[in-house]
């Protein structure tokens, strides 16, 4: 239960970067097996921060919810 309410933040903090940044979030992890800049086009780019919106608009609500059915109701 913990290790849920700490990972919150976390969470929320990752999707604002990619948010912010989504050609770099998009190479996260990955940059190392090309040996050039890959191409990132730009409907991948909206694509990233469409659903990084959705989740940044999505996951307070989830947190409001677990906490009113965790510890209220």
């Amino acid at each position: 239960m913990v290790l849920i309410i700490l990972s919150w933040p976390l969470l929320y903090g990752v999707t604002i970067w990619t948010y912010v940044n989504p050609k770099e979030s998009l190479l996260w992890g990955r940059r190392g097996i090309y040996k050039e800049e890959p191409e990132i086009t730009e409907r991948a780019i909206q694509n990233t921060k469409k659903k990084a919106l959705i989740t940044i608009i999505i996951l307070p609500i989830m947190a409001l919810l677990f906490f009113l059915f965790t510890y209220i109701l």
